[in-house]
Order: structure tokens, then C-alpha cells, then sequence
């Protein structure tokens, strides 16, 4: 995922992560952001937040306790 745009949200409490991937999905405009999480509440509320601009879901792993999400517009 070497195209991918990182955001690395982890050590942040909702609702900043979602803020940072809200300005990184305008910036961006369209492609892939992958967003590093460790907030409980962040994977469903980024994934809300990237559905309602138009970006999907691609992927949602976690290991040892970081979410890793995958968004992507065409």
C-alpha cells in the first residue's frame, strides 16, 4: 500500500481522528488513506465520516490493539 496516504491517529481521542481523516479525505480528494487508530470509538466514526464523503471501506484489520483502515475513492 505504498500509494496509500498514512494517517496515524493512534494516541488520539475521538473526535480528532476523525477530524484529521476528514481534512486528509478533502486534500486528498480521491485514492487511498490508511488510518492508524487506537481509540475505541474511531473505526466506526472514521468509517461514517469517510461513507458520508463519498469514500469506502476497503479493509479494517487490528492487531495488538491498533485498528488499521483502509479508505478509497476512485
Amino acid at each position: 500500500m505504498s500509494d496509500a496516504i498514512l494517517v496515524d491517529a493512534r494516541g488520539l481521542s475521538c473526535p480528532q481522528p476523525v477530524l484529521d481523516v476528514s481534512d486528509m479525505m478533502d486534500k486528498a480528494g480521491q485514492g487511498r488513506i490508511e488510518v492508524l487508530t487506537d481509540c475505541g470509538a474511531s473505526p466506526e466514526n472514521v468509517s461514517r465520516a469517510a461513507k458520508s464523503k463519498g469514500w469506502r471501506l476497503a479493509s479494517s484489520t487490528e492487531e495488538g490493539g491498533t485498528v488499521r483502515l483502509v479508505l478509497e475513492k476512485p
